[in-house]
């Protein structure tokens, strides 16, 4: 599976993962994932973000946070409440129906 990361297209195709950089454990934080800039029209558009959760120590990873679709009328942008018990990486895949599949991760530890 070909997934980007970077190049020419990745500032408005690459999501983007805002959350704090450590949270305290099983205490609820603002995770936000989203795609800046990008057009939304029917023949070019950003059509679902999917965001998982490597944790540290886990035997099977990774666990699904949360998953969006998106028409072309509204933006990708998904804020959702977590909790962790233990640090590790957060992974956010943006899909755009002509420029395929974009990546972006987050370390985030818990305290």
């Amino acid at each position: 599976m070909m997934v980007y990361t970077e190049g020419d297209k990745a500032s408005n195709h690459k999501p983007k993962i805002e959350c704090p950089e450590s949270v305290k454990k099983g205490e609820k934080f603002e995770l936000r994932v989203y795609v800046e800039g990008h057009p939304n029209k029917v023949e070019h558009s950003i059509r679902w973000i999917e965001t998982y959760f490597y944790e540290d120590g886990r035997d099977f990873n990774p666990v699904m946070l949360c998953k969006s679709t998106f028409s072309e009328f509204v933006n990708p942008d998904i804020k959702v409440e977590a909790k962790l018990e233990n640090g590790g990486k957060i992974v956010a895949l943006a899909y755009c129906n002509k420029h395929g599949l974009w990546s972006e991760e987050k370390e985030i530890k818990v305290e």
